[in-house]
């Protein structure tokens, strides 16, 4: 190649560079002129858009789907304050355990929080940060952003309708007791489960409940089962005693109200010799055998009694009272009855809270009353004698064998009418004092029955008849 002609291809390289170089910085002045353009162009969108919602809530701020864009926060104050109003007769029926109770909206001040909300909408591009800011105006103008409806309430006043509920329904679990001393249990207790409502879980289920009618925008009525947690004893009473006394099996119970303060006596100091007396599984239990002599020498004050056809006074009067109670027990815990005897007449004491014929008569030492334990475990008769009430109750503990006891109404087949009223002298009253100790009662022929099944099959079935003659009143006449 001749050197004219490198020189001429240098030159023309030459231009062209100096050509490209141009055409570079006039692409980059027009970039820098074209960004500082858009930069200025946002800016002065930004600062005007933030001028126009100097007072107000950007577009797109949205709660539970409602645009509060171009609000005040006095009207979105306003606003919600309302949609409170409209569910402040929200209640909620709380039931459960014996136990029902109303909570109301109102009470508990329960509502969107307006101040936070406000504060939380206004908030929304209006932080230290100028990018967040623009980004989140761009989003909640674009797309929108939603915010968490908030809501409060007054705790303590929750607590304080709650409390009532808690003094009725929580307990403290029991421990068992079992002392076993000559023979006898001397002290007995069953374990027990203690129980309470469980808080926590109870009020954010209402709060939930009041949460859904505040998002429906209207008042309602719902119902709760007030959820309860169980809390076992320390010591069972599985753990104590190895006879199988381990739940209550059947009760009995009679009242005596009305009767002297003798009789009265007699009653709690026969009943107290059959508290904690054990019943060995297929034992014959006798109770004149168990409960022995009953007469003065034995502690027993003088009540009336019927004797050869009279009332008189006499040694242990009320110990039938006791004897009938214990009847009922073994009644109600499906056991056989092998002696069992009416009275000569029907006793007001023993209809007060039962229908005629389900007494039972004894007299020491011949009269008495049997039945035998078939549970295959022990029983243990437990005594609970009310002074106030004038009740008395026989409780029956041991193992429960799934047998199911019906006991059917008395029915009367036949009546007699009470003969008229009979004096009689008594030399211990003041003269012409007036008293009377028995009341008249019609003579009836009553009979009840009872079935007995176990896994549906009947095991036993009774009919107990008594025969009751009619009787007068008895009116004690002084004589001293």
């Amino acid at each position: 190649m001749t050197i004219p002609l490198q020189k001429k291809l240098v030159k023309t390289f030459a231009a062209k560079r100096k050509l490209i170089g141009r055409f570079a910085k006039a692409c980059l002045w027009f970039s820098l002129g074209a960004i500082f353009g858009f930069f200025f162009f946002v800016s002065f969108l930004y600062i005007g858009y933030r001028q126009m919602h100097t007072n107000l809530i950007y577009e797109g701020v949205l709660v539970n789907g409602v645009d509060l864009g171009g609000k005040t926060t006095d009207e979105v104050k306003a606003y919600f304050f309302q949609k409170n109003k409209h569910t402040q007769d929200t209640t909620i029926i709380l039931t459960g355990h014996n136990v029902t109770a109303t909570i109301s909206a109102k009470q508990i001040n329960f509502g969107y929080d307006e101040n936070l909300l406000t504060q939380q909408a206004f908030s929304v591009g209006r932080s230290d940060n100028l990018l967040s800011n623009m980004s989140l105006m761009l989003q909640a103008y674009m797309q929108g952003i939603q915010l968490s409806p908030a809501y409060n309430y007054k705790e303590d006043k929750l607590n304080k309708l709650l409390a009532p509920l808690q003094a009725q329904i929580d307990t403290k679990p029991v421990n068992g007791v079992f002392s076993f001393e000559d023979g006898r249990v001397s002290a007995f207790q069953l374990s027990k489960a203690g129980q309470s409502i469980d808080v926590a879980k109870l009020k954010q289920q209402i709060l939930d409940q009041m949460f859904a009618a505040l998002l429906a925008d209207t008042a309602q009525e719902n119902r709760l089962e007030i959820p309860v947690k169980t809390a076992q004893p320390a010591i069972s009473t599985e753990k104590i005693n190895n006879m199988g006394l381990k739940e209550l099996v059947a009760s009995g119970t009679s009242l005596f109200q009305h009767s002297i303060e003798n009789r009265i006596y007699n009653i709690s100091l026969a009943a107290s010799r059959l508290n904690g007396v054990l019943i060995a599984p297929g034992q014959l239990f006798s109770f004149t055998k168990t409960v022995g002599d009953i007469s003065a020498l034995t502690g027993y004050k003088q009540a009336y009694v019927i004797e050869n056809g009279k009332t008189v006074l006499g040694d242990g009067g009320g110990v039938c009272q006791v004897s009938t109670t214990l009847f009922r027990a073994a009644l109600h815990a499906g056991l056989p009855i092998v002696e069992r005897h009416a009275h000569a007449y029907r006793v007001g004491y023993y209809e007060e809270d039962s229908g005629p014929g389900i007494d039972a008569a004894t007299y020491y030492p011949n009269v008495d009353l049997k039945f035998k334990n078939d549970t295959g475990h022990y029983l243990l008769i437990q005594t609970v004698f009310d002074p106030n009430e004038l009740r008395l109750t026989f409780n029956l503990y041991g193992t429960n064998d799934d047998r199911e006891t019906i006991l059917g109404q008395p029915v009367i087949v036949s009546q007699s009418p009470a003969p008229p009223p009979l004096y009689q002298d008594d030399p211990t009253l003041p003269k012409d004092q007036v008293k009377q100790v028995d009341f008249a009662a019609d003579g009836a022929n009553v009979y009840f029955t009872r079935t007995v099944k176990t896994n549906g099959k009947v095991v036993l079935a009774d009919k107990f008849v008594s025969n009751y003659r009619p009787w007068q009143a008895i009116y004690l006449r002084g004589t001293q």
